[in-house]
């Protein structure tokens, strides 16, 4: 079978995406919204993967490969997805789009205001897109109400008040789609206490190495990965259900390990600290003092 190699299409601007997909002269520079039926027709045939330069929210009802990444998904719903600025998406030539708008956010439309400082408190831009949000018709109205009054605003003149009143609707709908995760999160508890469960086992498995020295400390892609998950989908699970990030429950599961070690054995703090996956002892040592609120030295006197 020949392997048909992927074209990369690079696009820098708004105006970069309206040429592609043979639309007019965007009405705002930094900002548009596309029907999703349009892109899909006038995009060019040939197996391409798409690295936008700037934020994207689709919402699009459609059959089909989807490539993410590395990955590539077969989606035949509604669904609602985020990507950030130079992430890699793409589809193959056989896929068709129903329905379904696309909102491009240029990075500079943010710059010096309030939603530019904290869009990375929005983590759904970095997940995958097997956990997009599905959304039900009540919200998708809800959220089509937000991309109508941003079309309404960048479709008058621009003057002093049009990127307040733009990233103010951007807000609120960014705003809608935090609510309507919230809500997917717990209408699948059953899937995700599952996930919790094999993560919780996974995580027992890596710290009951005899040592980490080799493995060296876990990073939380490596639990992601074995979970078929982002990173980022993964910690917010957690911190939905438990409280705690994925990073903070690698380290509180490290601090276990480092307490038996420091009651049951003879060795020294510096050999627990490389035992434990540390290639500097003095990192130990603040982490446990951190958590601990005390040294090693001292949880060690304590037995």
């Amino acid at each position: 079978m020949k392997r048909i190699t992927p074209t990369y299409i690079d696009l820098e601007s708004i105006s970069d995406l309206h040429d592609l997909v043979q639309y007019p002269r965007p009405r705002h520079p930094l900002i548009s919204v596309i029907d999703h039926t349009d892109f899909y027709a006038k995009r060019p045939k040939e197996h391409s993967l798409y690295r936008f330069g700037f934020y994207t929210i689709s919402c699009k009802k459609f059959e089909g490969l989807l490539h993410y990444g590395k990955s590539r998904y077969d989606f035949k719903e509604g669904s609602l997805l985020f990507t950030a600025p130079w992430q890699v998406i793409g589809t193959g030539p056989d896929v068709t789009v129903d329905e379904g708008w696309a909102l491009f956010i240029h990075p500079d439309l943010l710059h010096g205001t309030n939603l530019g400082m904290k869009m990375h408190e929005y983590s759904f831009f970095q997940y995958e897109i097997n956990e997009a949000l599905h959304v039900s018709e009540e919200e998708k109205q809800i959220l089509k109400d937000c991309i109508n009054n941003i079309q309404r605003e960048y479709n008058q003149r621009i003057d002093k008040h049009t990127q307040h009143v733009i990233v103010s609707n951007l807000e609120l709908l960014l705003n809608y789609c935090n609510r309507f995760y919230d809500r997917q999160f717990y209408t699948r508890s059953k899937v995700n206490a599952d996930v919790i469960q094999r993560f919780e086992r996974l995580l027992k498995e890596y710290f009951n190495q005899p040592t980490l020295i080799e493995a060296g400390l876990p990073a939380v892609s490596y639990f992601a990965t074995h979970l078929n998950l982002s990173a980022g989908y993964l910690s917010d699970l957690l911190q939905k259900f438990t409280g705690k990030t994925t990073q903070e429950h690698i380290h509180l599961e490290l601090i276990e390990k480092a307490k038996s070690l420091l009651w049951n054995s003879e060795k020294s703090i510096s050999e627990i600290a490389y035992d434990l996956g540390f290639e500097h002892p003095s990192h130990f040592a603040k982490l446990f003092k951190s958590k601990t609120g005390k040294t090693a030295s001292e949880f060690r006197q304590l037995n």
